[in-house]
């Protein structure tokens, strides 16, 4: 069965930073493109950023130079370093993997960016 866990949102100053955490399991983690989305108020969800197997990242324009994907396989978790954040990055994070025809979803976590 496949779990993601995601953890480290919160509220921050524009500005700020954060860092999210994404734990999986029931995957063989190495082999897979690890992705994090977002989805804001009346927003539709979006792609932030994804890493591959072989490390290759990419990234909405919209946050590029101030985000940065990573991961650690022994840990099984992938994380997502978010700086100079700004209100429009308030939304709930999501972190996905594809597993063949099947998605998978992680119960989010909220970022809320405001003074």
């Amino acid at each position: 069965q496949v779990q993601l866990v995601e953890s480290g949102g919160g509220l921050v100053q524009p500005g700020g930073s954060l860092r999210l955490s994404c734990a999986a399991s029931g995957i063989i983690f190495s082999i897979q493109t690890m992705g994090w989305y977002r989805q804001g108020p009346g927003k539709q969800r979006e792609l932030v950023a994804r890493i591959s197997s072989s490390l290759n990242t990419n990234y909405a324009d919209s946050v590029r130079g101030r985000f940065t994907i990573s991961r650690d396989n022994a840990k099984k978790s992938v994380y997502l370093q978010m700086n100079a954040l700004k209100p429009d990055d308030t939304a709930v994070y999501y972190c996905n993997v594809n597993r063949g025809q099947t998605g998978y979803w992680g119960q989010g976590t909220q970022v809320t960016v405001s003074s």
